[in-house]
């Protein structure tokens, strides 16, 4: 197994990608936390779910925008597991508006989750990986709007390019601790996020003319990525954005 006996932290790890990458982490021998905020439903379900298949997880509430929350994650994670060696910042949302008409409040939220979220819990998870001595992986799920625009996603678009310096500047300074941090950013992939554009044809047609592989992305297959990151094949892999996308980045146009 590719990541036996390490212990990670999957944020908004109850539904979609998030969800998927537990698995998948789970799959390769790691304790995994879910974070989660809201409803506890999916992530105990979940819980249970790896349980019953001999796994170690644990589903934890807590906003990542909240530093008390946070910190409370991190030592959860310790006090169940002995220990933290991977964090994947997969939490998010979106709101769409015209620029014009954005709501502060909405500004506040995107970023809160989107970026302050990423930038707390990875402090605290890199103050822990570099207590413990033995280096770590941070990964964070960012999106190809880390550099390709979106009309009516402005807070959304500013977060994730935001992560990209964040994720660049970090990995730099981490180094030294070899925690490495890196980026996965997904195009258009089928979660529940994405779920109203793919029941529209029209839309659904038009995004697809803008991937050269015409078709939608599995979570599974961005949490293959994460999994090798987070595994000692990646140990030479920092400071990089590596997207999943069918080739959206390469097709001319914007969403």
């Amino acid at each position: 197994m590719l990541l036996q006996d390490k212990s990670a932290i999957v944020t908004g790890g109850d539904t979609g990608i998030g969800a998927a990458i537990v698995r998948a982490l789970a799959s390769e021998g790691a304790r995994v936390t879910i974070d989660y905020v809201g409803d506890s439903t999916p992530a105990k379900a979940l819980q249970d779910e790896l349980t019953k298949a001999g796994q170690h997880a644990l589903a934890v509430a807590g906003d990542v925008s909240k530093a008390h929350d946070v910190e409370r994650l991190v030592a959860s994670t310790v006090a169940a597991f002995g220990g933290l060696d991977i964090l994947v910042n997969n939490a998010g949302v979106e709101h769409r508006y015209p620029f014009v008409d954005t709501p502060d409040e909405v500004w506040d939220l995107v970023l809160g989750v989107n970026l302050r979220g990423p930038y707390l819990c990875s402090k605290a998870a890199a103050r822990e990986m570099i207590s413990q001595g033995r280096g770590g992986r941070i990964v964070n799920i960012s999106s190809v709007h880390e550099d390709v625009t979106a009309p009516t996603n402005a807070p959304y678009c500013a977060a994730k390019g935001g992560l990209r310096m964040l994720m660049r500047t970090i990995a730099v300074e981490l180094a030294q601790h070899k925690i490495t941090v890196n980026n996965v950013g997904p195009g258009a992939i089928d979660t529940p996020m994405d779920a109203a554009t793919k029941r529209n044809p029209t839309l659904d047609e038009e995004l697809l003319g803008e991937i050269p592989l015409r078709r939608w992305g599995k979570p599974e297959e961005v949490a293959g990525l994460v999994v090798w990151l987070c595994s000692d094949a990646a140990g030479y892999v920092t400071g990089a954005s590596l997207f999943i996308d069918g080739g959206m980045m390469r097709q001319a146009g914007s969403l």
